[in-house]
């Protein structure tokens, strides 16, 4: 079946909005710490934010987009109208969390989304499981990973410091949460941004396959890169103000010091999962790394009661994504053949 190039662009413009929305949802995981720390004001802290979101396109390789465009779903199943309601299914869930507050995945929710159209079109024939195994896995890991690296390097730094004054250390950690979260948006830009890149790639080549073409590779060209990371810059510029206030202190109170160990922390881990080419969940990531900072004051530092409500959010995001996907994939077989 033949698509016309004006649908092809149309998805194009919906990836690149739910890559927006991903920059958006996610800029309060970006600059809560160092908005909470007063390092920065709102304002700056997202210009700095989506600098480093962008600037991430020339620093990691392929690998994240590579995953999500060959990895999880096979091609045949991957039509035009399964990213198109993979897309809806995800954009859905980043509003609804959105709205109630909740650091949820965007990262899940684009898998989730994607994975739930093409099951209602084939059903789970559509699914590649070996590849879902790195990505299930780091949805557990990687914010205990981020918990027990912030933890670590909070104690590591306290002990480095005890026999200094508190003015000076809180002075120094207030530049030095500059860098680390710089480092945080970088890799924040680089694993996200890259799921984006994945998802338009696949749509290309099922694109070129409408038009009896035989492409030999899914390939991420440039344009989608640059685009890519303009979007999520773009939407990290535009403030998750609501999920802020969550990331910065409702989980845990934090200085300059626990705020760098997070977002260094964090940044170590995204770094790593990008460059193993693991589309992992930045949210949960830097979610952990300040529960570790907070638990080394003493446990009820750490209100646990707000983070057990955004791990049951963590849970619900896949399998409510690809609810809402496959029903809107189902919505659009009522007008077209799809």
């Amino acid at each position: 079946m033949t698509f016309p190039l004006f649908l092809f662009v149309a998805i194009v413009a919906v990836a690149l909005l739910f890559d927006f929305l991903n920059g958006f949802h996610d800029a309060a995981n970006s600059i809560a710490t160092v908005v909470s720390t007063r390092v920065l004001s709102p304002g700056l802290a997202v210009v700095w934010a989506a600098f480093f979101n962008f600037v991430a396109a020339f620093v990691f390789p392929l690998k994240v987009a590579s995953t999500i465009g060959k990895g999880l779903v096979v091609t045949s199943a991957a039509t035009v109208y399964v990213i198109l309601a993979g897309l809806v299914g995800a954009i859905a869930w980043d509003l609804i969390t959105w709205y109630f507050g909740l650091p949820t995945s965007s990262s899940h929710a684009l898998i989730g989304g994607y994975a739930g159209a093409a099951i209602a079109k084939v059903g789970f024939a559509a699914i590649i499981y070996s590849g879902w195994i790195k990505t299930l896995v780091s949805m557990f890991v990687s914010p205990v990973v981020g918990l027990l690296l912030g933890l670590m390097l909070m104690v590591g730094v306290t002990w480095f410091f005890r026999n200094s004054l508190p003015g000076p250390v809180d002075r120094f950690f207030r530049r030095a949460q500059l860098v680390s979260a710089g480092l945080y948006s970088l890799g924040h830009g680089g694993n996200d941004a890259q799921k984006t890149m994945g998802i338009i790639a696949i749509l290309a080549f099922s694109y070129e396959k409408s038009l009896g073409r035989n492409p030999a590779d899914i390939h991420v060209a440039f344009w989608m890169v640059i685009a890519c990371h303009a979007a999520i810059a773009l939407g990290t510029l535009s403030g998750g103000w609501r999920i802020v206030k969550t990331m910065g202190s409702k989980i845990t109170k934090l200085k300059p010091i626990g705020g760098f160990c997070a977002e260094t922390s964090a940044a170590l881990t995204l770094f790593a999962n990008s460059y193993l080419g693991i589309p992992v969940s930045t949210t949960h990531t830097i979610t952990g790394a300040i529960m570790g900072v907070g638990a080394t004051q003493r446990l009820s530092a750490v209100r646990w009661g707000v983070a057990t409500r955004i791990v049951w959010a963590w849970l619900f995001t896949i399998p409510l994504s690809a609810l809402m996907a496959a029903l809107a994939f189902k919505a659009l077989g009522l007008f077209l053949n799809v």
